[in-house]
């Protein structure tokens, strides 16, 4: 016969062990809510290899690679990018996003600028890191980014850009820090670099793509300021020239009036003042001809450096356009 209050105590201690369970499960999920909810995302996403692509190149490793998939990110070069990534204004090149809990990525194809999609797609991945980010530890990335920022803030280009966020992402500055210096400062503090080696296997890959097609801009920028210094220069020593040629041609044609009226009308007093003020004329007729042959060929090589500006201006124009999330054609039906 079996004794009840064995039943009862096996009851209840099935009763509280399935409690104890569910308890324990409740823990995880609150603790690693996050975690559960990426994991899960990650599952239900199927990346293109394209897309599956850019983080294999940026030297991320793989719990950077898990943030980056479950933020599901999508590649996009129609007007679709500018309803996914809100342009705040028109003055840059907006070429990626992390909206929604979503990363999205202006899809730029051009050879020249190979290696932009990627720090664009880390970039964004960097944000959606710092997105789930507990307080505490916000706080110490943020304590060690703005000791990067001192070093950096004298950098005009940088600085530009930092302005760039403060007005149109106010309150975010040191969320961009930690996506910008991840992704494009090469040498930073060894705290920093070992927070940073949580998500990469090699940060410095990444640094290099953006120094690639970073310099592309730079360099046209550097030369094309320097042609036009040149231009500037040489234009200004034409102007000046041809204002004293004309000058000096108006002065030798009056004396060459006055010479032939005075010759034909018997002003000279000898043969020898007739001859001499000749070939006074004659070497100043030379000179003339020198002169203008050298405004001549600075003329040729002003004209020549303007085309090699106007050539590197319209490269530029074209490169930006590229970029230029605005002017992406409509979606096709």
């Amino acid at each position: 016969m079996s004794n009840p209050n064995h039943k009862n105590k096996a009851g209840i201690i099935s009763s509280f062990a399935i409690s104890s369970v569910l308890i324990a499960l409740s823990i995880f999920f609150v603790a690693n809510k996050q975690y559960i909810v990426d994991q899960i995302a990650v599952w239900q996403y199927q990346p293109t290899s394209e897309v599956s692509d850019l983080v294999d190149r940026s030297g991320m490793n793989e719990a950077g690679k898990f943030v980056y998939l479950a933020s599901r990110p999508k590649l996009d070069a129609t007007q679709d990018f500018n309803a996914e990534c809100d342009r705040v204004e028109f003055v840059t090149s907006i070429l990626g996003c992390y909206s929604g809990s979503r990363i999205f990525v202006y899809d730029v194809t051009d050879s020249q600028l190979d290696g932009i999609r990627e720090v664009t797609a880390t970039h964004e991945t960097l944000h959606a890191i710092y997105a789930r980010m507990g307080d505490s530890e916000k706080q110490k990335i943020n304590r060690l980014v703005e000791v990067e920022y001192k070093k950096l803030e004298n950098d005009k280009d940088f600085a530009e850009l930092m302005a760039f966020y403060s007005r149109t992402e106010p309150g975010q500055r040191d969320n961009e820090l930690h996506s910008i210096i991840g992704t494009e400062v090469a040498t930073i503090a060894p705290e920093l670099e070992t927070y940073y080696a949580k998500y990469f296997t090699d940060r410095q890959k990444v640094v290099s793509l953006n120094s690639k097609y970073s310099e592309v801009f730079k360099s046209l920028k550097l030369r094309a300021d320097e042609l036009l210094g040149q231009y500037n220069s040489l234009n200004a020593s034409i102007s000046s020239g041809l204002d004293r040629y004309n000058a000096d041609v108006a002065a030798f044609n009056n004396d060459a009036i006055s010479f032939k009226q005075r010759a034909e009308s018997g002003g000279f007093s000898s043969q020898a003042q007739v001859n001499s003020e000749w070939y006074s004329l004659s070497a100043r007729s030379s000179q003339l001809a020198a002169t203008r042959a050298v405004l001549e060929n600075d003329t040729k090589q002003r004209d020549s450096i303007l085309a090699e500006y106007n050539s590197i201006a319209s490269q530029s124009k074209k490169l930006y356009n590229v970029i230029d999330s605005s002017l992406a054609p409509a979606p096709s039906v």
